[in-house]
This record gives structure tokens, C-alpha cells and sequence, in this order.
């Protein structure tokens, strides 16, 4: 007697290969893309259910973008990719040699090849009260709880009507803090003076505080001291060679012994690779990144692969968004290639460049050309290069228009127009009254 398939049975013999994608950002969505036309399956895996553009959560936590503007959500990835599903979950343990994958429900997944493209997260370097008392904006989370704490310290100090000096804090001269303290003097110097006319914006201070002598270390001398003139133009008070030893609830504490009272603690200076990769069994180097060989796959393995800050290759790259973009399309190429039968190639990175912006026309912008030639650009061209790349990288054309509809009205408005974009701001209880 002829034997026949149960169902179940014949779609296992025609299970296509499972790919899981772990981390819905820059890295992991353009695996996700690369392998469009491949035959296999795909998990993305997040846990969130979007993608938040991090390069522009300083302009939701300013109030100059909504939270929805630089926001993705994932499972639109599907509309255009059939062969892709979502999953949101956090991961708790992997089994590399298993194949699988634990969430903290305790559930599991099986993956034939495994993309890692988690990220990273805000690096606080063991400094005293930092995790605490100052607030990051790697996530959309983070952006929002600062702009909401910026605001409430202004409207409690319109309240209160008292004579006191208010500040900011700025932990970190790199692009995000530059970005930072550059809106929150503009906010300052445009905003203030009409929406808040119980406050002095002269006695409102923003400071920004670099252990190095300079800002923006990885530009070209010429765009640093730019970025530099332009921060102190806008009002912004620069505390070079300066480290920072303890935050408190109601400032920092410097490394030589000096207090800064602020309402608020801006830290914009570092990033680590999550704690729970550790416990994932793979190797590991500097700062806790993920080593791989120079085809991306994890050093040892021949289905995992990592991509992005998470990863770390025999040449460190930068962890920034060109890394993983370029680095997620490549490990979804090398997916296909195997499951063609066909050899991995080695990565090759191609530095498209640095830019960063101050505010209205003041931005640097390092271009990479070909053959080691680059354009370097400060001012208003280098300030519309900046708004161009940012726009076009954004996910989905409705992010776009919104993101430019945003910007431009902030930035080319008169700024007596502006309309800071706020959330809830709790109620103020003046101290004196019961």
C-alpha cells in the first residue's frame, strides 16, 4: 500500500529556509530588503512595533518634530515585502548551536540563519547618578520624557515667578549633544522671549560639557572650529576639557570639584552594547560588541551574522547609521548567496561622510567622494545638504512630507510663528500653598 503525505508533511518538505532578523532599525530593515527576492522566510523581530530615525529624536525631544514624524511602523514592511513577518518580543536567550531563539515569555523561534542588528544603547561610562538623574535620546521613549521634563521645568519656573537662574546641562560635544544644546539654545533665543514672557532668556542657560578639548572630535579641524563659533553665536556656554564626576537630581558635579546646578541633564555622550547579549554565548570584544569575520558572519558560526553597533569587525567601524545600512544589506546578500550554494564575499565599507547641524543655516558636512577625495561644507549649503539626507533616509514617504513640513516651518518661519510641539506638563503646586 502507497503510502501519503499529511499535510503537515508535505509543507515540511517544502519548508523554505527561516531567516530571523533580530532588531527593526537601520541595520536590520535593509537586511530585510536585501533578501526581497530570495527564496526564504523572514521573522523580524523587535521590541518595539517600529522603527524610530535616531538621528532626529533631538528635534522631538526639542519639540521641533512629533514623535510620529521620525516614526516606522514595522509591520508596514510586509505592504512591499511579502515574504517578511514581524514578531514583537524581547529576547532573552539564544541557543547558536540549537538554532533557537527564547523570548521572555518563554517562548522560542528556530531560525536557519540569523541576523543580529540590536543596536546599541546609551553608555553612561560608571559615572555616579548619571543612569538616574540625567536623560538620554537613543529611543523614542527617551525623546519624549525629555522634552516633557524640558517643558515642565519651564512652565513650573513661569509659576513660580521666582528669580532664579535656569540651566540645561549637555553631557557630550559629540554630533547629538552639538544637535542638542544648538536646538535648546535656538528654542532659547527664538521661542522663549514670546511664549514664555515670565522668563528671562538671558537667565536661561545652555551648557555643554566635552571631556576633550573640541567638539565634533571625528570632523576636520576647519568644521569643529565652525560648529564651535556657531554654538557660542547662538548663546550655548562650552565647557571643554572639562569631565563630568557625579549627577545629581539638580545638576552635575565636574570632575574638578565644581557644581552646576541644572533642571536638566541632557547625556548624549557614548553608547554600549546591551547587558543581555552576554548571555547569548558569542564571542564577544571591545565594549561587548559582537566579533565577526570580514563577511559579517559571528566568529565561529557559519548562520549567525551581525551587523551595525552590535558588531565589531577585525577594522572597528564607527557605530553610526552607514555601518549598519551598508552592513545589514551586505549580511542579507550573503544569506542568499548560501542558501545558493554560492561563497560569502568580504564586506567592504564605503565612508560616505560625517555631517552634523547647529540650527538654522550652521551645519558641517564631511562628503566622502570617490578615491579618498571629499567636499567639506559648513554654513547654509552644508544646512540644506543636512535636511536633504536626513528627509530622504527617512522610512515612508508620509514621514517625509511631515518631517519636511516640520522643519521647514521651524527653521524658514519667522520664528515669532514657531509652535513648539509639546505633550502633558504637570501641573505646578507652588510650594507656599497647600
Amino acid at each position: 500500500m502507497t503510502q501519503t503525505s499529511t499535510p503537515t508533511q508535505a509543507s515540511s518538505a517544502r519548508r523554505r529556509p527561516h531567516v530571523v532578523v533580530l532588531g527593526g532599525g537601520f541595520g536590520g530593515l535593509t537586511a530585510v530588503k536585501a533578501l526581497a527576492k530570495a527564496d526564504v522566510d523572514i521573522t523580524l523581530i523587535d521590541r518595539h512595533t517600529y522603527n524610530a530615525f535616531q538621528p532626529l529624536l533631538y528635534q522631538v525631544a526639542t519639540a521641533g518634530l512629533n514623535p510620529g514624524d521620525v516614526t516606522f511602523f514595522l509591520r508596514a514592511t510586509r505592504m512591499a515585502q511579502k515574504n517578511v513577518s514581524f514578531r514583537q518580543g524581547e529576547v532573552k536567550g539564544l541557543d547558536p548551536a540549537g538554532q533557537v531563539i527564547t523570548f521572555t515569555d518563554d517562548t522560542t523561534i528556530h531560525f536557519d540563519y540569523l541576523v543580529i542588528a540590536t543596536g546599541a544603547t546609551t553608555n553612561y561610562f560608571g559615572t555616579k547618578g548619571a543612569a538616574e538623574n540625567s536623560l538620554a535620546i537613543y529611543t523614542r521613549a527617551q525623546a519624549l520624557r525629555l522634552r516633557d521634563k524640558i517643558f515642565t521645568n519651564l512652565e513650573h519656573a513661569a509659576a513660580a515667578q521666582t528669580a532664579e537662574d535656569l540651566a540645561i546641562v549637555v553631557v557630550g560635544a559629540g554630533p547629538t549633544g552639538v544637535e542638542m544644546a544648538g536646538a535648546l539654545a535656538e528654542l532659547r533665543n527664538d521661542a522663549m522671549a514670546t511664549v514664555y514672557p515670565e522668563l528671562d532668556p538671558r537667565r536661561t542657560h545652555i551648557v555643554l560639557v566635552e571631556m576633550a578639548d573640541k567638539v565634533l572630535a571625528p570632523f576636520a579641524p576647519s568644521l569643529r572650529e565652525f560648529a564651535a563659533r556657531a554654538l557660542r553665536e547662538r548663546g550655548v556656554e562650552l565647557r571643554l576639557n572639562t569631565s563630568v564626576a557625579e549627577v545629581r537630581p539638580d545638576g552635575v558635579v565636574l570632575g574638578g570639584g565644581e557644581f552646576l546646578k541644572a533642571g536638566v541633564v541632557v547625556w548624549a555622550t557614548g553608547v554600549t552594547v546591551p547587558q543581555i547579549v552576554g548571555e547569548w554565548g558569542l564571542p564577544q570584544g571591545r565594549g561587548g560588541r559582537i566579533t565577526v569575520d570580514k563577511d559579517l558572519r559571528v566568529t565561529g558560526s557559519r548562520t549567525i551574522f551581525a551587523v551595525g553597533d552590535v558588531a565589531l569587525l577585525p577594522d572597528p567601524l564607527p557605530q553610526l547609521a552607514q555601518p549598519a545600512l551598508q552592513g545589514g544589506r551586505h549580511a542579507g546578500r550573503q544569506i542568499a548567496a548560501l542558501i545558493a550554494g554560492r561563497p560569502t564575499h568580504p564586506f567592504h565599507y564605503h565612508d560616505k561622510g560625517t555631517m552634523a547641524t547647529v540650527g538654522r543655516r550652521a551645519a558641517v558636512a564631511d562628503i566622502q567622494l570617490v578615491r579618498g577625495r571629499s567636499v567639506r561644507l559648513n554654513g547654509t549649503l552644508a544646512w540644506f545638504a543636512w535636511l536633504f539626507v536626513h528627509i530622504v533616509m527617512l522610512l515612508g514617504n508620509r514621514n517625509r512630507l511631515a518631517t519636511f513640513v516640520n522643519l521647514t516651518t521651524k527653521y524658514l518661519a519667522p520664528s515669532r510663528r514657531t509652535n513648539p510641539i509639546v505633550g502633558d506638563v504637570p501641573v505646578f503646586e507652588h510650594p507656599g500653598r497647600s
